[in-house]
C-alpha cells in the first residue's frame, strides 16, 4: 500500500454532491483517486463533475430498486473496477422528524429504501468487482456511513434510527461473511455535521457547534486508509455522540 492509500484508488460515493460525500468527493480527487459520485439531482451532479475534472458524475437514486444496475454498471465502467464503496446518502424519514407512532408507513419505507435496502442493493451488485480487488490485493473495502442513533434511541428519530441500526448490522454480518475473500466492511458514525441534512433535522441548532463535513470526511479516510492497510478492522467509532 502506498504512503498515499488513495492514489489511483478507484472509489464509488453515494450522495456525492452536498455535505459529506462532496467533502469526500474533493478530498479523493485531490489525494489522486479514480472517483465516481452519485447523487439524484442531474444539474448538481454536472455541477460537481465540472468543479472537479476527470471524477465521473452518475445521476441516480439509491432507494430506486431500478436505478441500481445502471448506476452499478456506470460506475465500473467509468472507474474500470473498484476498491472503495462509500455508502453515505442518507434519508431522514419524516421531516419534520416526528414520533414513531406519527410516523407515516411511506416516510418510514423511504429511509429504510435509502437507508437499507439501497445500500444493499448497490453494494450486492459490486461484491464482483471487489472481491477482484481484493484478490489484487489492492484493499477492498465498504464504508457504511452510520451514526449514534443506530445504537441511541432517540425520541422523534425513529425512522432513521432503525434504518441506520439495520444498515449498522447488515455491516458486520457482512465482514463476518466476507472479510476471509478480502472483502472488508466499515461502520463510522462522522458526527453531528453541519450539512443540510442536519439542517432539515434539526433547524435551529447552533452551526457554530457542528462538525464541519471536510473534517469528518478526513476522519472517514484516514479509518479507511487504515483499515485497508491492516486488512483486520471491527467496527469503529470516530465520534462517540452524533446525530446525523
Amino acid at each position: 500500500m502506498p504512503t498515499n492509500p488513495f492514489l489511483h484508488a478507484r472509489v464509488a460515493i453515494t450522495g456525492g454532491t452536498s455535505g459529506l460525500g462532496l467533502a469526500l468527493v474533493r478530498q479523493l480527487h485531490a489525494q489522486g483517486a479514480h472517483v465516481a459520485f452519485v447523487a439524484r439531482h442531474r444539474d448538481r451532479v454536472a455541477e460537481v463533475a465540472r468543479e472537479h475534472p476527470g471524477t465521473h458524475g452518475i445521476v441516480g437514486d439509491v432507494s430506486m430498486k431500478d436505478d441500481i444496475y445502471p448506476m452499478a454498471l456506470q460506475i465500473l465502467g467509468d472507474l474500470g473496477g473498484l476498491d472503495v464503496l462509500v455508502n453515505n446518502a442518507s434519508d431522514l424519514g419524516p421531516t419534520p422528524l416526528a414520533l414513531l407512532g406519527d410516523t407515516e408507513c411511506e416516510d418510514l419505507e423511504r429511509a429504510l429504501a435509502t437507508n437499507v435496502l439501497g445500500p444493499f442493493r448497490l453494494t450486492k451488485a459490486l461484491l464482483g468487482a471487489l472481491a477482484a480487488s481484493a484478490r489484487e490485493g489492492r484493499g477492498a473495502l465498504v464504508l457504511n456511513v452510520s451514526s449514534d442513533a443506530a445504537v441511541n434511541a432517540y425520541p422523534t428519530w425513529g425512522a432513521y434510527g432503525a434504518s441506520k441500526a439495520a444498515l449498522r448490522h447488515l455491516t458486520a454480518i457482512w465482514d463476518a461473511e466476507l472479510s476471509e475473500q478480502g472483502v472488508r466492511f466499515l461502520s463510522v458514525d462522522p458526527g453531528d455535521m453541519d450539512t443540510p441534512l442536519h439542517a432539515l433535522a434539526v433547524p435551529d441548532a447552533d452551526r457554530s457547534s457542528l462538525r464541519r463535513p471536510e473534517d469528518a470526511a478526513q476522519e472517514l479516510l484516514d479509518a479507511i486508509g487504515k483499515a485497508r492497510a491492516m486488512r483486520d478492522f471491527r467496527d469503529e467509532r470516530v465520534a462517540s455522540a452524533a446525530r446525523p
